[in-house]
């Protein structure tokens, strides 16, 4: 045999032997995650946690989750670390503006229009959710879920009990609620600061409708307009029939709240469906009931967690097997069932998700999507975060007209709207 001959030998057996490999094998090392899922939200991303090391062996994964609901604490930790130089691998973002009004228009991050091409993402992502990550220089994370957060929570039991029914608009809860309080209940669970600005966003949607929802955020409509100092007159009458504690809550024990008896009504995202199914053991449709918040039946307000690629990441080959894992179906289909959220994907197996989650999915067919203020899709974290100090002063004064001359001056402070 010719020494040509052997060489030529060796390679192909060489090629033979890496095609035996595992595709996982390829990934060593560690893999920074960022992320504030923790405690009850916790066990849906351990699951893809395991999912990853049990496909990559030789990769380890480093958790690093900051707590607090909605994000609050962990973006302020993540703000620090981008913008000095030391970004984790990838982190968790809220599709929309969050991401790209803030680290995209920034430099920040990787654009991933390889990874959809690759992967065939392009035909199983909505084309509407494509449109969020998306601007038209690429495509910027990978949305794991859809959430939705105009959702109304209670417990059938307990309203049959006190003898009110689900209120199907704003004014026929505010009709109920002295009914409530003269029996010793709160008509209306609420928590810390977010958590208004989330009811605050339910209440506006109902008050203004979709369409003009959608006109404030494109600039289309002042937010010194009658229809917001409506919306926030509205809030502040919604608001008299909250718990005094409310400040010192969170979104979790405002929720307990429903489930103990102690108030009728909370207004929450669908993670709220996964922390009751999954951590207090209640079953959908039994142990707690569900209705779209009043005003909004037919309206679907959205959000959709995703993670990125921040530019020189420490390990970012790591980091984008993390990526297609998390949009492939099998990880959707385990995350999403325990997160309390619905697939990302349009070929999800809907047998494995429970009944609330399917008349989640059902709705998010057929209803009018409207993007979420308080979780990122409509305004950059600028806005965001300055809208909670207006939150702050209008739950102090219950001012209208102020909030919403405030809400002006920040939105346009922010680039949110231009004057």
């Amino acid at each position: 045999m010719t020494r040509s001959m052997m060489v030529k030998l060796a390679a192909l057996a060489l090629i033979l032997a890496l095609a035996c490999v595992p595709a996982g094998a390829a990934v060593s090392g560690n893999l920074e995650i960022f992320s504030w899922w923790a405690g009850d939200e916790g066990p849906a991303l351990e699951a893809l946690i395991a999912k990853y090391e049990a496909t990559y062996p030789a990769a380890r994964v480093i958790n690093s989750t900051v707590t607090g609901g909605a994000g609050v604490n962990a973006k302020a930790v993540l703000k620090t670390r981008m913008l000095g130089g030391d970004p984790p691998d990838t982190f968790q973002v809220h599709a929309g503006q969050e991401l790209i009004g803030t680290w995209v228009v920034a430099g920040r991050m990787e654009d991933l229009t390889f990874l959809y091409e690759e992967e065939g993402w392009m035909n199983v992502f909505p084309a509407g959710l494509l449109k969020l990550l998306s601007t038209d220089e690429g495509i910027w994370s990978v949305p794991v879920n859809i959430h939705r957060s105009n959702v109304l929570w209670y417990v059938p039991e307990n309203l049959n009990k006190w003898g009110v029914k689900v209120p199907a608009t704003w004014q026929e809860f505010l009709e109920i609620a002295p009914t409530l309080q003269a029996k010793g209940v709160v008509p209306l669970s609420l928590g810390e600061n977010w958590t208004a600005t989330h009811l605050w966003e339910c209440v506006a949607v109902a008050a203004m409708g979709p369409e003009k929802w959608d006109q404030l955020w494109a600039g289309k409509l002042s937010w010194k307009s009658p229809e917001v100092i409506e919306a926030w007159k509205l809030f502040g009458e919604v608001i008299k029939y909250t718990n005094a504690d409310a400040p010192s809550l969170s979104w979790q024990q405002a929720t307990d709240m429903v489930v103990q008896g102690q108030a009728a009504f909370n207004v929450m995202g669908d993670w709220a469906a996964g922390y009751m199914a999954t951590t207090l053991k209640l079953e959908p449709g039994v142990g707690f009931g569900w209705a779209a918040s009043p005003g909004t039946n037919g309206v679907f307000v959205m959000l959709s967690d995703s993670f990125g690629l921040p530019v020189g990441c420490p390990n970012r080959e790591n980091a984008i097997a993390w990526l297609k894992m998390l949009g492939s179906r099998e990880a959707q289909d385990i995350f999403n069932p325990l997160k309390g959220s619905i697939s990302a994907r349009i070929d999800s197996d809907m047998s494995l998700y429970n009944k609330y989650l399917q008349s989640a999915a059902a709705d998010w067919r057929t209803n009018v999507i409207a993007g979420s203020l308080a979780h990122g899709v409509v305004a950059n974290e600028r806005f965001m975060n300055d809208f909670a100090t207006v939150m702050e002063i209008f739950l102090q004064t219950g001012n209208a007209e102020a909030a919403a001359n405030a809400a002006e001056a920040v939105a346009i402070q922010s680039g949110v709207i231009t004057r």
